[in-house]
């Protein structure tokens, strides 16, 4: 809260004046004064820049705009996201996050991993060492294909609820679908099931306040994450949570790429056919991912309440192995750039193929790196992008980065079918991702994510056929072509490219 107050000074430091010294007719020595102070104020929000030790070229990009436009460059320097990424606003969250899983962690025995091929196993050991979430090999995964697949087997499963539903949403909709749903759990919760509902105060800001009444008077806890006419002022109005996750009775759990709204059944006029993926899981997985649904509950509603949903032992035939699962929560609340090692990590341990399927193709320079080496070494690298994306931004700053990965030999496909959303990477076959992470800075370094990892399971052979009939519905973007776009397109594609960072 001191720090905060201090950038605030700053900042009104150099508003004021700078008005003065425009706006008022002063004498010599009072613009000296005052000009001293505007310089020592711009010195102290430089020297506070140097001291998050960034990469040189981002360090003196951001000083040229702290020079060129002292104000609103300070001020957008605050709230870019960027401030805080090494730990100053989600501190108690990280650290009790941390401890809980810590705990978490000392109760389960580590599973026999012999059954991995070299890929998957180096990445396992990677996995174990970065992330705090155990690989587990008592769970089941099962992919579910688009909004028809995904919401009719959430929908049945949240019938079924005996003890109870939570409920974590980057985007919910009180439209058809997301009236159907309340309506399930407002029937649940006047049974005696308990329901929790978390939605996120930015991709939800449309939800109609009376139906979060409507919930509220059956039972239903419904909490915001992060709401927005307090994240000005706190600096979290950047930081939103990008998770959705469903969990039953501690028994079946739901993941994946699909907000709540007729758009993700394809309804919607301007994006025509939705195409993404979701996940349902069983077993000990099922735990994992509900943990990062509870940290987050106590994290906005300042209840303890993990303690109440003790481990289940699965009702999982542990016998018959069906490889390996984990769940990986990544975010301001975890350690910086989580998600972005993970994706790294699989790359470089390609050996045969990398398919990635993405709506924002917008990656570091570590994961460029990566895809560039990977495809100069003769590995398979597709990347499939949607056509037209939802944001003039967002579809042009993804172009920038083709012309490098086609050079290298990197085949980008667009996906021409209708709007693809799905958070897909495949590697060698054997070893995959999916989940609420997109390829880009915000899902990085901004956002809540948690994403599935998969070593070997049979649900890898449905992304795989999946990913091979979306190849139908597009067209390889052909290097030759490409390079012959016109001034205008480059253009668009660099300037959008600036915003790279919070996009």
């Amino acid at each position: 809260m001191k720090k905060r107050r201090f950038e605030f000074l700053i900042a009104f430091i150099l508003l004021i004046s700078l008005l003065t010294l425009v706006f008022r007719d002063l004498s010599l020595i009072a613009k000296i004064w005052i000009s001293l102070l505007y310089l020592t104020a711009l010195m102290v929000s430089i020297y506070s820049l140097m001291l998050e030790n960034r990469s040189p070229q981002h360090s003196l990009l951001w000083i040229y705009v702290l020079v060129f436009f002292p104000v609103l460059g300070y001020l957008f320097y605050l709230f870019s996201g960027q401030l805080y990424l090494k730990g100053y606003l989600f501190r108690s969250k990280r650290k009790k996050d941390r401890e809980e899983w810590k705990r978490l962690l000392q109760q389960d025995e580590s599973p026999d991993l012999a059954f991995l091929q070299d890929g998957q196993h180096s990445f396992a050991k990677f996995a174990n060492h970065r992330s705090p979430t155990p690989i587990s090999t008592a769970s089941r995964s099962y992919i579910l294909k688009n909004g028809e697949e995904t919401f009719s087997e959430i929908k049945e499963r949240l019938k079924e609820a005996e003890q109870y539903i939570h409920i974590e949403y980057y985007i919910f909709r009180t439209d058809r679908l997301g009236k159907e749903i309340i309506s399930i759990l407002i029937e649940k919760a006047k049974q005696g099931v308990e329901v929790l509902f978390i939605f996120d105060a930015a991709g939800s800001r449309k939800i109609a306040v009376q139906d979060i009444q409507l919930m509220e008077q059956a039972g239903i806890k419904v909490q915001i994450f992060s709401p927005l006419k307090y994240g000005f002022f706190n600096q979290k109005l950047n930081f939103r949570n990008h998770r959705k996750i469903v969990i039953v009775d501690g028994k079946v759990g739901f993941v994946g790429g699909l907000n709540v709204g007729v758009e993700y059944l394809g309804e919607d006029e301007k994006f025509g056919f939705w195409r993404d993926t979701h996940m349902k899981l069983t077993g000990e997985a099922v735990y994992s991912l509900h943990t990062a649904l509870l940290l987050d509950w106590e994290y906005v509603s300042g209840e303890s309440v993990l303690k109440k949903y003790p481990k289940m032992k699965p009702a999982i035939d542990d016998s018959v192995l069906d490889g390996a699962v984990q769940i990986v929560a990544s975010g301001p609340d975890t350690q910086q750039g989580l998600m972005c090692d993970f994706y790294f990590a699989m790359i470089a341990s390609a050996e045969k193929s990398i398919w990635i399927a993405t709506p924002y193709f917008i990656p570091d320079e570590a994961i460029r790196t990566a895809l560039r080496i990977a495809a100069a070494k003769g590995v398979e690298v597709r990347i499939m992008v949607p056509e037209v994306n939802d944001g003039f931004l967002t579809q042009y700053a993804s172009r920038s980065y083709f012309p490098e990965l086609l050079r290298t030999g990197a085949e980008i496909y667009s996906y021409k079918k209708g709007f693809l959303h799905q958070k897909i990477i495949i590697i060698d076959g054997n070893l995959a991702s999916l989940g609420t992470a997109n390829m880009d800075m915000r899902s990085f370094h901004l956002n809540f994510e948690v994403n599935v990892f998969l070593y070997g399971t049979s649900s890898i052979r449905d992304l795989v056929a999946h990913y091979e009939q979306d190849m139908e519905d597009c067209e390889k973007i052909s290097p030759v072509q490409y390079y012959k776009r016109g001034f205008a397109e480059r253009s668009k594609e660099s300037f959008a490219r600036l915003f790279s960072g919070v996009l």
